[in-house]
């Protein structure tokens, strides 16, 4: 199999559908180059050799000897040598996975200079200060990504050669600064590794190609691909390609630019750029850039050529592109493009206004649109009506609003965020390094860097606010405070982000729930259109099956009752049944409870007018609506009347070794029958009044935990025989369903004759994920997150459902109960009903409805539409 693939001189040996082999940016460099844009020639080292490397560690001769030859076809088309004294071709090293991690893996640049190059660099370019501010850059990049030194090794030196110099700003070196400080780099260099820097480019070349491959298993890649869903068994390309230079005076310059607002999806140009300066630069934030507007000044011939190129690759590509350019002394280039990350609001707008473009078409656009994104239109926005104490204003990075306090260190963000702390992270500016604490903070602060830094670009991505280059901050990272004017805040100081304005805001301030924009009412509208699952909500109360409602749920999966029982006089009457000595006693409870399950099944109804309402009977066990603390126990022996002594004879009966696998659901109903018949009561009652105020009533009862058919019969008949009566007494019928939750191994291998009594089917997935791992979700957080590291899990099953397991039971059950009742109804109610790569799956296996929390309804009626396309792909 071939494994060094060459692009240049207008042909490449790949294009852009070989992504498995030349991952994203490899194959967009191919595909550029037979397009005719300007690319620096290069070649691409396959994608398929990174696992083997990170299995080996080292690479197999065979490549070795692919690169050497392709590196002639590289020479001959800059006709130049790769490690000539005189005219040195130099190259960048750099990653490119199928899927676009940005700023998660490594890359050096200028490799293949050393003593005697550089300064055939300086002579060749006539710009010594050049040549070695590229030597810097070389050894402190090599030195980072290839030996793992310290950012801070290299930074401390030059900050201390600008001080000396009295100048800010690294450009403000000359060359004998610059040439001294390669010295005291490669000084640093051979202190930190024990031996001295590397003269040899080939060495240099093999090290940066092994480092590359190598950072796909760094901490920070693993945690991208696991925030953002990425397979671990992708891996990455290595792209080497030949340097041009955007540092080599003032006609020369680097910038990265998206054909379109990444922010807001406005069909404008929107990047940065800086004159007189390397890629790195612009992402890290160690300059502050400048619109990529100004550019046309300076390099008026560049920009045309940059606009052109621009609306050549959206065309091409029928996608908004990131795109990184060089000018080289008045020469444009282009580094690379690849589909650009942006918010969810501008997702949906270049979606929407592409389709109306006639760019794309309405499935694309639905299709292009990934339904987590949805999540950060829900996010809340700073009251407009609060009083705001503003410190400053920066650069509106990633849209939404945070509260949350300060921290300064990506370690710090990640122990108090898994604590269940709300934080912010504060920097001067974020390194992939702080990726994980980006993960776990509420929002990103940073006072350098742009709109397309890399705390920006990671914070869209994952959708969380991010005000950037908030310049007028003085940001003290060792001494944990930052200031603005006289006001120091401190970590642990409260602190208000504005994403869509830039404000950083002292304190805690409101925050008000944003309302749905056209763009997404249209691609909501369109998937509604495509998808097959219909998409119910998991609802207890009239408010939030109104807001379900609102988000566009088409009935209710899953209505808890036990969640009515819980506040005030209804906890009350609950303790009072469970107490009672004998059956009156709990039928007088009972009667206690009856009219306020009415009144809130009443309300559902009215608020679901129209559509089916799924409640599930009593599910938890009895101890649940117990107290345990010493004080509250008095209190409620007081209450009922008992002696303490026989409270606690009681609590102790119901404890139980495993109470999730214990005595409740169906089971409870079957040992107190009083409690199914007064919550069918409850149901039917309240479903005939509001039939008698013109709702249209589709009530379907739902028997919990049954694993045995005749659990179902007997429980199902007292259910009927409740409706018979209550009919008979209000002078009205109702038409209603009664079924089952599944969420048990057996009631799955014995659903055919689950089905011969059961209406329909709701799968409760969290409780058949217990079961059928035999683990406890309390318990299993404190070590499955170690099982979705170490690869023995892909991800967590309680969150995204175990397919290749409890799907096949699921599967199982499908089929079974279907061949007994082909017009079975099914659906599913776990919280696996709001995560997309789930619903593709209860999409695939035949499912009526997915039901999900009120706030992931879009998400799944989005996802649902994603199912059905890739389904009739």
């Amino acid at each position: 199999m071939k494994n060094v693939y060459f692009f240049g001189e207008g042909h490449a040996d790949g294009n852009a559908q070989m992504k498995d082999i030349l991952g994203g940016k490899g194959a967009n460099l191919a595909e550029m180059t037979n397009l005719g844009i300007p690319v620096p020639p290069g070649f691409t080292i396959s994608a398929k050799l990174c696992l083997r490397y990170v299995e080996e560690q080292k690479l197999p001769e065979e490549v070795l000897d692919e690169i050497r030859e392709t590196m002639k076809s590289l020479e001959k088309a800059v006709s130049r040598k790769f490690g000539d004294e005189k005219d040195p071709l130099l190259v960048s090293v750099r990653s490119g996975a199928k899927i676009s991690m940005p700023g998660m893996m490594d890359t050096v640049l200028n490799l293949g200079l050393n003593n005697k190059s550089v300064e055939g660099l300086a002579k060749q370019s006539g710009n010594p200060r050049f040549a070695y501010d590229s030597y810097r850059r070389f050894i402190h990049m090599y030195g980072s990504v290839v030996k793992g030194i310290s950012d801070a090794a290299f930074e401390h030196p030059l900050d201390a050669l600008k001080k000396e110099k009295g100048v800010e700003r690294d450009i403000d070196l000359e060359a004998d600064d610059l040439k001294s400080l390669v010295a005291s780099f490669k000084q640093t260099y051979e202190k930190e590794t024990g031996s001295p820097f590397s003269d040899d480019p080939w060495e240099q070349l093999l090290g940066a190609v092994e480092a590359v491959f190598g950072s796909w298993n760094i901490k920070r890649a693993v945690d991208y691909r696991r925030v953002h869903k990425i397979p671990n068994d992708m891996g990455t390309a290595v792209n080497v390609q030949a340097m041009v230079f955007g540092n080599m005076g003032e006609d020369s310059g680097t910038g990265v630019v998206f054909t379109r607002d990444p922010a807001t999806g406005e069909n404008v140009l929107y990047g940065e750029f800086l004159l007189n300066a390397q890629g790195e630069d612009v992402v890290a934030g160690i300059r502050d850039p400048l619109p990529v507007a100004d550019m046309k000044d300076p390099l008026p011939d560049s920009f045309k050529q940059l606009t052109d190129t621009c609306n050549l690759l959206e065309h091409h590509f029928k996608e908004m592109q990131d795109i990184e350019f060089t000018v080289e002394r008045g020469t444009f280039y282009i580094l690379q493009t690849r589909t650009g990350k942006r918010t969810a609001r501008a997702s949906l707008r270049t979606s929407v206004e592409m389709a109306d473009e006639g760019l794309i078409d309405k499935r694309a656009a639905v299709r292009r649109v990934e339904p987590d994104q949805l999540d950060q239109l829900l996010h809340p926005m700073v009251d407009p009506k609060a009083d705001l104490k503003i410190l400053t204003t920066g650069l509106p990075a990633s849209p939404g609003a945070a509260v949350g306090q300060v921290v300064f260190d990506a370690d710090t963000a990640e122990e108090r965020g898994m604590a269940g702390d709300t934080v912010i992270l504060v920097r001067k500016e974020t390194s992939p390094d702080d990726f994980h604490g980006m993960v776990a903070a509420q929002a990103i602060l940073t006072s350098r860097g742009g709109m397309t830094s890399h705390a920006a670009v990671v914070a869209r991505g994952m959708g969380k606010c991010c005000v950037a280059g908030a310049k007028e901050l003085d940001v003290d990272e060792p001494n944990t405070r930052f200031s603005m004017g006289d006001t120091v805040v401190n970590e642990n100081d409260w602190i208000t982000l504005d994403g869509s304005t830039g404000r950083v805001i002292l304190g805690r301030v409101p925050l008000v729930e944003p309302k749905p924009t056209e763009d997404f009412t249209k691609i909501m509208t369109w998937a509604d259109e495509i998808r097959m699952l219909r998409v119910r909500t998991n609802a207890d109360t009239p408010g939030d099956a109104a807001r379900a409602r609102d988000f566009g749920a088409e009935g209710i999966g899953l209505c808890r009752t036990e969640h009515m029982f819980f506040e005030g006089e209804r906890i009350d009457a609950m303790r009072e049944m469970i107490l009672a000595s004998d059956e009156a006693g709990r039928r007088k409870a009972l009667a206690k409870l009856l009219p306020m399950q009415r009144e809130d099944f009443t309300g559902i109804f009215k608020a679901m007018d129209g559509l089916p309402v799924t409640i599930r009977l009593l599910d938890p066990p009895l101890h649940e609506f117990l107290p345990h603390d010493p004080a509250e126990l008095e209190k409620l022996a007081g209450d009922v009347g008992v002696a303490i002594e026989d409270l606690k004879r009681t609590m102790d009966s119901l404890t139980e070794a495993n109470p999730m696998l214990g005595h409740r659901g169906c089971r409870l109903g079957i040992s107190h029958p009083e409690i199914t018949e007064m919550q069918s009561r409850a149901i039917f009652e309240a479903a005939c009044d509001a039939t008698a105020d013109g709702v249209e009533v589709l009530p379907e009862v739902m028997v919990p935990l049954v694993g045995h058919v005749e659990e179902l019969k007997r429980q199902g008949q007292l259910v009927r025989d409740t409706a018979t009566t209550v009919f008979a007494e209000k002078g009205t019928e109702v038409d209603y369903l009664v079924g089952t939750m599944i969420e048990l191994p057996r009631a799955c291998v014995t659903a055919d004759e689950i089905a011969e009594v059961a209406e329909f089917f709701s799968f409760g997935t969290n409780d058949l994920t217990q079961t059928v791992f035999g683990l406890s979700r309390d318990d299993a957080g404190r070590f499955l997150p170690h099982y979705v590291e170490s690869g023995i899990l892909k991800s967590d099953p309680f969150q995204s459902l175990d397919q290749e397991g409890v799907g096949k039971l699921v599967d199982t059950a499908v089929r079974l109960g279907r061949e007994t009742k082909p017009d079975l109804k099914l659906g599913i109610c776990g919280e696996h009903g709001g995560d997309p790569a789930s619903i593709h799956f209860f999409h695939n296996v035949g499912l009526a409805y997915v039901s999900c929390s009120p706030f992931r309804v879009p998400i799944a009626r989005l996802a649902a539409a994603h199912a059905t396309i890739d389904d009739q792909k």
